[in-house]
């Protein structure tokens, strides 16, 4: 998601074209083509120019309905009904051909993966392994941080894992429903959205943060330096 103002002008963007099956829109007021997982300007007057990102999280509707009772959900034009992807979308793109190819010793180009980045520094989490795990710990750069997922994968969160300067490890509660993280150092109660619900540090908010949901080739062509992760360590 992207802020749609650039040098303090509005932009208004539709829907061009498809790049290595990412979405590339356009806006009317420069004619700029825009990438969509890059928030780039790639080509017209504004190219090189990006977007400023709006923190995000792609969650299932029933965690979101749960953490905003009172929220709202944008409605289909019922106008526009036929102009909408299938449900089937997703298994139909799957089906189309990609440019980039398997390479040894990497992900399947189409191995749904969970991208962060941190300092400069990409890193690429299979989301198959998440979702066995439920919970990853790891560092990147001189952050610490964990990742987390329930709903069978679909939702995913990631957090910075320090607290007032003090770097925790967190565990998974195995009988809590919904969710529950405890950390090693206090004993504390955290949820999925990363706030401690009780004990000595309850009342604090771990810091988000920003989780890409992609295919492995997508993911790696715009992060070409990204690390992949895996269960023993880290491979560049």
């Amino acid at each position: 998601m992207w802020e749609r103002e650039v040098n303090g002008r509005p932009l208004r963007f539709h829907l061009s074209g498809i790049n290595n099956q990412n979405f590339i829109m356009r806006d009317e007021e420069t004619g700029s083509w825009w990438q969509q997982v890059s928030g780039a300007a790639i080509q017209g007057p504004l190219r090189g120019r990006r977007l400023n990102p709006i923190f995000t999280d792609e969650v299932s509707f029933a965690v979101w309905k749960r953490e905003h009772p009172q929220g709202r959900v944008l409605r289909p034009d019922e106008k526009l009904q036929a102009r909408y992807a299938s449900a089937e979308w997703e298994r139909e793109i799957e089906k189309l051909p990609l440019v980039a190819a398997a390479v040894p010793g990497e992900p399947a180009p189409r191995t749904l993966m969970a991208g962060l980045v941190i300092d400069g520094q990409a890193m690429a989490y299979p989301v198959a392994e998440l979702k066995r795990q439920r919970l990853i710990i790891d560092t990147i750069r001189e952050t610490p941080v964990f990742l987390v997922s329930i709903d069978e994968g679909r939702s995913i969160r990631a957090f910075e894992r320090r607290v007032d300067g003090r770097t925790l490890e967190f565990f998974v509660s195995a009988e809590a429903v919904p969710l529950r993280l405890v950390d090693a150092e206090t004993g504390s109660v955290w949820d999925f959205t990363g706030t401690a619900i009780s004990g000595q540090l309850a009342g604090k908010q771990l810091k988000k943060i920003a989780v890409l949901k992609d295919y492995w080739f997508d993911w790696k062509t715009y992060h070409p330096e990204t690390s992949v992760y895996r269960e023993r360590g880290l491979k560049p």
